[in-house]
Formats: structure tokens, sequence, C-alpha cells
């Protein structure tokens, strides 16, 4: 499965959040390893799901950018 994720710059770094796995999150320094931990965030709260019994979302959300005049 592919799930989307939102990457986001912060004054230390870079946050992620999947908007399909709601509370699945992820900091890190550097846009590769935000990738690399959001991966491993999301494979993590999926095996949560599992072990609770509860049904693995499947992937809906998808991203565009607009144009707008400067």
């Amino acid at each position: 499965m592919k799930y989307l994720i939102v990457i986001e710059q912060t004054s230390s770094g870079y946050s992620a959040y999947s908007p399909d796995l709601p509370g699945c999150v992820a900091t890190a320094g550097t846009k590769e390893e935000i990738q690399r931990e959001m991966k491993d965030a999301i494979a993590f709260h999926l095996d949560g799901l599992r072990e609770e019994g509860l049904a693995i979302p499947e992937p809906h959300s998808s991203s565009s950018y607009v144009d707008i005049p400067a």
C-alpha cells in the first residue's frame, strides 16, 4: 500500500504525518530521514492496528498544487 505523507519544515528539521492514519507522525533532521522515519512509523501503526484486531485503512488521500499569480 502507498500512503500519502505530508512533510513540513520546522525550525529544527522536519515533521510529517499521514492524513489517512490519524496519529501517525514523525520528526527528523532531514527530508531523507523524515521519509525513513515515516515509513517505519506507518509500519508500526499498521502493526498496532492488526494486533488490536482493527481494520487497516485503505489509502485515499491525494495531493496537488495550484498556481496562484504572484
